[in-house]
């Protein structure tokens, strides 16, 4: 039995770690101080707010420090690293500021809305009603007139801003003087883009508009998985009175160390990692548009994020397709959605994006044998085993 989970654990490091191109856009790669965290003695230990627990005063400290670095990157009066997820950040979100009954506006899942607060996820557990933001799917994003005429008639509860396919910026400013008018609360779900939020090259929420930004800490910010909220001291304080102990008890406190040390990371290089990001993400898009390959929103720039979605309309193709890149190494979803976070964290920049689309090329366009296209991707692999970006030990 050890030999087996230790087999496998070392097969997945060994295929997934060192011989793959991972363009999974909810992804990204921990630096080996901020992953060496996640094995420290912290784990084994709990903490409280009511102080139940003795010797937790360096957790505690912990905590402290961590949401004082979280509260400078993201330039918020309030932060809280507890959560566990950027599902239960928007759980508590909407557990705290709405009703049954309530109206919500978001993003519906059929314009790459999160399902997780769609119809079937949090809104039918807390008995919300989902009014979906108007949409353009060929500008990939909210028909600013139409939302502002919708939010006047149904008069949402909360305006929940942010997607799971997330090309650009969204119009925040735009929609929030209307929200604010009938005392809508303004939520950002910046799961996604967290990373490129705190490296100030996407855009900043709550100075333009919205109470409240949360969501996953390992997308395109480099953590751990989990969650946190940032806030300004309003909704921030209510926030963070009522997280425990009705949402989160044991907030795992070897993942808020880890949490701590990679937003110092991004207090140090998030800037020029979003950057980067950004930039492969457009490179790799056009790239592989010019190789004829159908890209969402090619003639608005292809993307603003980490992402480039590849524009099928057949959901059995894009799983052939996703079958297909995976058979040579190259990870994607079944969204078809390209993701540039860890390529970019592990160095690769504009040149490797053209060698990447080639790849892809070579498989959808050129029909190539797929084993000869996956020998070449571990061998390219292999040049980009390092992580930047981070501090070095």
């Amino acid at each position: 039995m050890l030999e087996e989970i230790l087999g496998l654990i070392k097969e997945h490091e060994d295929w997934r770690g060192k011989n793959c191109l991972n363009l999974i856009p909810s992804e990204n790669i921990m630096s080996p101080l901020v992953r060496s965290i996640l094995s420290s003695d912290l784990g084994n230990r709990y903490t409280s707010i009511d102080k139940f627990y003795k010797g937790t005063k360096f957790i505690d400290e912990i905590e402290k420090y961590g949401e004082k670095i979280a509260k400078e990157v993201f330039e918020v009066e309030i932060a809280d690293l507890r959560p566990l997820s950027g599902h239960i950040a928007n759980w508590i979100f909407l557990s705290i500021f709405t009703k049954p009954n309530d109206k919500i506006m978001c993003l519906s899942t059929e314009n790459g809305g999160y399902p997780g607060i769609w119809e079937g996820g949090l809104a039918t557990l807390l008995k919300l009603k989902p009014i979906g933001f108007p949409f353009s799917k060929e500008r990939m994003n909210i028909l600013i007139d139409d939302a502002i005429e919708i939010i006047l008639k149904e008069k949402p509860k909360a305006i929940i801003f942010g997607a799971s396919f997330f090309l650009f910026p969204h119009p925040i400013k735009e929609i929030a003087k209307i929200a604010k008018e009938i005392d809508s609360i303004i939520a950002y779900d910046g799961s996604h883009v967290l990373g490129l939020i705190a490296g100030k090259e996407f855009q900043e929420p709550i100075k333009e508009g919205a109470y409240v930004l949360y969501g996953s800490t390992h997308k395109t910010f480099f953590g751990p998985q989990g969650g946190i909220i940032l806030a300004n001291k309003e909704y921030g304080e209510i926030i963070k009175e009522k997280i425990s102990p009705t949402f989160i008890d044991n907030a795992h406190w070897n993942r808020i160390a880890a949490l701590t040390l990679a937003l110092i990371e991004m207090k140090e290089f998030g800037k020029n990692y979003a950057k980067q990001v950004i930039k492969n993400a457009y490179t790799l898009a056009k790239a592989l548009s010019e190789y004829g390959i159908p890209i969402k929103c090619a003639k608005y720039g292809f993307t603003k994020s980490h992402q480039v979605i590849l524009d099928y309309e057949d959901y059995n193709k894009k799983i052939e397709i996703a079958k297909k890149l995976e058979e040579a190494n190259i990870i994607v979803d079944h969204g078809i959605r390209l993701g540039t976070s860890e390529i970019t964290r592990r160095g690769m920049k504009e040149n490797e994006m053209e060698k990447i689309a080639e790849f892809i090329k070579r498989i959808l366009i050129d029909k190539e044998e797929i084993k000869k296209v996956k020998e070449e991707v571990i061998k390219f692999v292999q040049n980009f085993q390092n992580i930047e970006y981070c501090f070095k030990i």
